[in-house]
Order: C-alpha cells, then sequence, then structure tokens
C-alpha cells in the first residue's frame, strides 16, 4: 500500500498514526519531493471512481495562488491530471492506494475500509 503524505501536514500525521495504530503496512511517499506522475494520477483518478476536483487540495496556498477555483471548470481531464502532475502541493493528501482502493483526505470512517 501507498501512503502519499507531506510530512508537516498535521492531518496526514494523525493519518499516518491511524495506519499504525491499526497494523497497516504501507509504502511512505513525500509528495512534495516525489510528486505523482500524469500516469499515476490518470490511473488513481479513474480507480477511484471521484470527480478529479477532488484530487485537488483546495485549501492550499498554491490553489488559492493560481486561482484554481475559477480555472478549473474550463480545463480539460488532460489539463487537469498534467497541473497535479506538476506541483505535488496541488494534490490532495493524504492518499492510500492499495491494489483495489484510492482514498483521498483522511477520513476516518472511509480509511476503516481498509482493515476489513
Amino acid at each position: 500500500m501507498l501512503f502519499l503524505c507531506y510530512p508537516r501536514c498535521s492531518t496526514c500525521q494523525k493519518a499516518k498514526k491511524w495506519l499504525e495504530e491499526h497494523n497497516i503496512e504501507f509504502t511512505e511517499r513525500n509528495i512534495a519531493e516525489e510528486n505523482p506522475s500524469f500516469d499515476e494520477l490518470q490511473t488513481w483518478y479513474k480507480q477511484s471512481g471521484l470527480p478529479l476536483k477532488k484530487f485537488f487540495n483546495t485549501s492550499g496556498l498554491v490553489y488559492k495562488e493560481m486561482q484554481l477555483k475559477d480555472k478549473l471548470p474550463s480545463m480539460s481531464e488532460e489539463e487537469q491530471l498534467k497541473l497535479l502532475a506538476s506541483n505535488g502541493m496541488l494534490v490532495k493528501r493524504p492518499m492510500v492506494i492499495s491494489e483495489d482502493k484510492v482514498l483521498v483526505g483522511f477520513k476516518e470512517a472511509e480509511w476503516g475500509a481498509l482493515v476489513k
């Protein structure tokens, strides 16, 4: 299982602690140092069944500075994925990717499905 996070993010720290408390093995990847690629994001997006907007860190500074709230609706799926792949700080975190699940953001109830 892959755990994408930003170590200084308090939500990511809570999620990591949760994974450890539930004895879930994972590989940790710092999203700022090793940004997801276009291909990874495209695969995860399709696998997740979520709207692409859910992959954006809408509360982040980069998102706000780039005024993406106004720009995203007119961008194609490919343009949005390329944008996400260009800067890890645009990507919503934490993210967990397993063989059959992609979870974006930390919601304990959703993550509980990982331990079943």
